[in-house]
């Protein structure tokens, strides 16, 4: 074999290596200074609540990530389903994905009304608040109800960049992703 094509392979089993997950990321969570406005600050960003959150849902997919400034904070995306989109009969006749920080839902014939589907159902960033609830987020699965508590938020980096929570549920495509400061995770 050439040294090239014996490099190109060394390459791309390192490249595999590297991508390959031994385990399911987890954000780092210390957050020390607390600011004037209700914020504080993690790492090089500053986090702002903007309000309560929680809900009781049946996780429809999950999504983790390496990659990306994003994943810094959230390493995970639950695909998350609640109402007529928690419902067994209806998730049969769905076939849902996700990737690059979007959930993708695909079906023949809509088993609900379209709106319904898309109101009741949401790509959601997790943020772990600590080490605990990102242990627990680490063992959530596609199938399972969990109970979420925390915060929807608007992350503003040092250099500018931001990042911004939805704060409805009527909305959908880019911007509709709800950003969440996970502060308790219950599976049930």
């Amino acid at each position: 074999m050439k040294r090239s094509t014996l490099f190109l392979l060394a390459c791309l089993a390192g490249s595999f290596w590297w991508l390959w997950p031994t385990e399911r990321p987890q954000a780092p969570q210390q957050h020390s200074q607390t600011l004037a406005n209700g914020g504080f600050r993690l790492e090089r960003y500053s986090i702002y609540p903007l309000q309560d959150f929680s809900i009781e849902a049946r996780v429809l997919g999950r999504e983790d990530y390496r990659l990306g400034r994003e994943t810094e904070l959230s390493p995970t995306d639950l695909a998350l389903g609640w109402g007529p989109m928690d419902d067994p009969r209806v998730l049969a006749d769905i076939r849902i994905s996700q990737g690059n920080r979007w959930f993708y839902w695909h079906a023949d014939q809509l088993p609900i009304p379209r709106r319904e589907l898309e109101t009741h159902a949401a790509n959601m960033h997790m943020i772990p608040a600590n080490d605990d609830v990102a242990r627990a987020l680490a063992q959530v699965s596609a199938g399972e109800h969990v109970r979420l508590s925390g915060k929807l938020v608007r992350v503003e980096g040092d250099d500018g960049w931001r990042w911004v929570s939805s704060l409805t549920r009527e909305d959908t495509g880019a911007g509709a992703c709800e950003l969440v400061w996970l502060e308790s995770l219950e599976r049930y």
